[in-house]
């Protein structure tokens, strides 16, 4: 007689599955997604350089601790618009996550020249929290290995850092080096820098966190078409450490919307005639 068949979702080797216990109390969601509305739920996770997942838990954090309220989520209200921002790519992706030749709708304000740029920073992407002025929380980004790539993971997470602990030492360092005195309260997705910290592409002397949206060199000059972009960053020299290549370009509209441009979002082939 055949096994009744187990409830949940079918896997093709259970026993290799790669398996994570929650932490106490803690429940799952689980939504139904049409196919259009999952892809573009993830556009938007790779937008903002998290997992799905962490997408979801910041909106849901943010509810929880008060950092918005139900109305500030729902209604067009500044404070609402910045915990769930996302920084859009100048250009659509195709299926391999390289951009093409198709500029995006709510990027348009670029491509019509408004706006300034500045350098996006080459580090590793790190998370602080802060309150009145003081640093009380310090978090890394996790990539899934090869193994889980292989299981279907894809997506990377945010997990914390220890003390101690010798993989998080010069990221720990980047951010005791931090002044984030005057920074507001709340969680600031960052780029650590410094000697020690991801072969330290940018040959700094020193180890610091720099948030993604302040203290970025602004760039003058900057082409605001799909060619000339390719070409203008394969060859951009960093401004905030001169002698190294600058990772990309965010450009910023004085209402505050923001545009981001990487050199390795496009192809790996040479650049455009």
């Amino acid at each position: 007689m055949d096994e009744p068949r187990k409830r949940g979702r079918p896997r093709k080797d259970p026993s290799t599955l790669a398996r994570w216990t929650p932490p106490e109390g803690w429940s799952r969601l689980v939504a139904w997604l049409s196919p259009e509305e999952k892809k573009a739920l993830k556009h938007v996770a790779v937008e903002a350089e998290v997992s799905v997942a962490d997408l979801v838990r910041a909106l849901a954090s943010g509810l929880a601790s008060g950092a918005i309220t139900h109305d500030e989520l729902v209604g067009p209200v500044t404070k609402g618009r910045s915990v769930m921002e996302k920084i859009p790519t100048l250009f659509e992706r195709d299926d391999d996550f390289h951009v093409v030749n198709r500029p995006r709708a709510e990027c348009a304000w670029v491509f019509e020249g408004a706006g300034v740029g500045t350098e996006k920073l080459d580090g590793t992407n790190v998370r602080l929290t802060v309150r009145s002025g003081r640093l009380v929380r310090v978090e890394k980004r996790r990539n899934p290995s090869k193994a889980q790539k292989a299981l279907g993971i894809v997506d990377g997470w945010y997990v914390d850092t220890a003390e101690g602990a010798g993989e998080d030492k010069w990221i720990l360092t980047a951010a005791g080096n931090t002044d984030v005195t005057g920074w507001p309260d709340g969680e600031h997705p960052c780029e650590a820098l410094g000697p020690r910290i991801q072969g330290n592409p940018l040959g700094l002397d020193d180890h610091v966190c720099v948030p993604f949206n302040t203290a970025a060199p602004t760039l003058d000059e900057v082409p605001r078409d799909y060619d000339r972009l390719w070409d203008f960053l394969a060859q951009l020299e960093s401004r905030y450490a001169p002698g190294h290549l600058a990772e990309g370009i965010v450009f910023h509209h004085p209402d505050g919307r923001r545009a981001k441009i990487k050199r390795k979002d496009f192809p790996r082939n040479a650049a455009a005639a």
